[in-house]
């Protein structure tokens, strides 16, 4: 006999392969409206399953996280996930010829690991070493290859083709998924992170719901912007067409 738990779950997961049947059907002629948006069909789509998911499970957990953890707490666990960052970040800025700024970030490294008490405080932003956001889809692009369209994927969010396959890199590359002799740390370490992330966005989603008349099409706009003025550090090029 089927339990009351059992039957939510499949209740869930009926909903979310329904969300995304009828929204993977968005007609093409969306797409050829919009370049930057190839894939538009299958976006909506993909974002209707995500939103299913974050509604029901991810921005839960985070909302009690956020809820029940104190300050100082949170802040600790950002900074050490962020301190962890540092040692790929400050690789990608060597790879994109950004010397200065890699020595940087591995003095980042260096100064919260140790008088930072394994990055629980970011000391070094103290002493005036600011942090730099660095990855790989940032450093391809760098290197000149194109972002092949715009994508959307549940639980990841927004990423363009190449931002897609520089996710799958940094995600081989980031040390947290290296802890290989204790899977249990290994996974709780994931888990907190991702609903760290997630309780990080909670005050975003209020000015998203107030301020989009569609929700996808905001996200995808301030995603591609963002990720032009990441990709040239804030000055990226005039578009005169």
């Amino acid at each position: 006999m089927m339990t009351e738990k059992q039957g939510k779950l499949r209740q869930l997961w009926r909903g979310v392969l329904l969300a995304g049947l009828v929204f993977s059907g968005v007609s093409v002629a969306q797409a050829e409206a919009n370049p930057r948006d190839p894939y538009e069909g299958f976006n909506r789509g993909m974002f209707a399953v995500h939103e299913t998911l974050d509604s029901y499970a991810f921005k839960p957990v985070a909302q009690a996280y956020d809820k029940v953890a104190p300050l100082p707490v949170k802040a600790g666990v950002g900074n050490f996930f962020g301190n962890v960052g540092d040692l790929w970040i400050g690789a990608n800025s060597a790879m994109q010829g950004k010397f200065g700024d890699a020595g940087n970030d591995f003095a980042r490294l260096l100064i919260n690991s140790t008088v930072g008490i394994f990055g629980l405080f970011d000391v070094a932003s103290e002493l005036g070493l600011d942090k730099h956001e660095e990855d790989f889809g940032q450093t391809m692009a760098v290197w000149g290859v194109r972002d092949g369209g715009y994508l959307f994927w549940p639980v990841i969010g927004p990423r363009t083709v190449r931002d897609t396959v520089g996710f799958g890199v940094d995600a081989y590359a980031d040390p947290v998924w290296h802890v290989h002799n204790q899977v249990a740390t290994r996974n709780s370490l994931v888990a907190l992170r991702a609903v760290d992330v997630r309780a990080s966005l909670l005050p975003a989603d209020k000015v998203v719901e107030e301020a989009a008349l569609d929700k996808y099409s905001y996200i995808r706009d301030a995603y591609l912007q963002r990720r032009n003025n990441q990709i040239y550090d804030g000055r990226p090029p005039r578009n005169d067409d």
